[in-house]
């Protein structure tokens, strides 16, 4: 009787987990050209290939993993580093507290590893699910993604390594592609998205050429242009109550 069910409880947890994973296979997809950049940049900044792809394993953040290695390459300290990807990444904190209202009774090591593979794409799909989210579901629906991140590193990393150095500076311009193509479908959707995306670049831009400004150092430029368009954003654009 108890073998019975525990039987049906492992049937009904591989369902679950192979549900996640079809979930997961479009995610993964899309982060393979993503993070295929990430390792382009990383190899071509001077960071080893097995430190590229040992970051990509660690950390799942994506735009914390492209600005903590962009100021790593620009040799800032590590309190800017540490500072600008915890702002980068807070929103991954509150995702994680939204998530955790409707997710199924786990013990605590299970709710930390959930809470790793995070990300926007799998907190968008699991918060669409209208019954519980079980932790066979997120794992199923984390794995793919996960690999999808790594692989794309791996081949970003190990490509650029072998190519020639001409080359490799050439293959940058694929970092600035994939952040137009990032931004340019949001803009053309949301005015407070072109807003907010014009109010950073100019920021940026006063921080890199102004003068006295521009000896303040890339980390904190990033941190300042960063809460300044967002608040700005907040202030100008307000949701309203029925998006709430």
């Amino acid at each position: 009787m108890i073998d019975g069910a525990i039987l049906k409880e492992r049937k009904i947890e591989l369902t679950e987990f192979s549900r996640g994973i079809k979930q997961g296979i479009p995610i993964a997809l899309g982060y393979i050209p993503v993070s295929f950049t990430f390792g382009l940049m990383a190899v071509n900044g001077g960071i080893p290939v097995w430190i590229a792809i040992l970051i990509s394993l660690t950390n799942l953040t994506s735009a914390g993993q492209f600005a903590g290695v962009g100021l790593i390459i620009a040799d800032a300290s590590l309190f800017e580093i540490t500072l600008t990807t915890f702002v980068i990444n807070i929103r991954y904190m509150l995702m994680s507290l939204s998530l955790s209202q409707k997710i199924t009774r786990m013990p605590l090591f299970k709710k930390c590893i959930m809470a790793f593979g995070i990300t926007d794409e799998t907190f968008a799909v699991a918060s669409l699910e209208k019954k519980e989210v079980s932790f066979a579901y997120m794992m199923g629906l984390i794995t793919c993604p996960y690999w999808g991140w790594a692989l794309g590193t791996v081949l970003g990393a190990v490509t650029t390594s072998v190519l020639p150095e001409k080359l490799q500076s050439a293959m940058g311009i694929a970092l600035y592609a994939m952040f137009i193509a990032l931004f340019v479908p949001a803009s053309k959707k949301s005015k407070a998205a072109l807003v907010v995306v014009i109010l950073a670049v100019c920021w940026s831009s006063v921080f890199k050429w102004a003068p006295y400004l521009n000896r303040i150092s890339s980390g904190w430029s990033i941190i300042i242009a960063a809460i300044i368009a967002a608040t700005a954003g907040a202030i100008l654009f307000p949701r309203k109550e029925e998006q709430l």
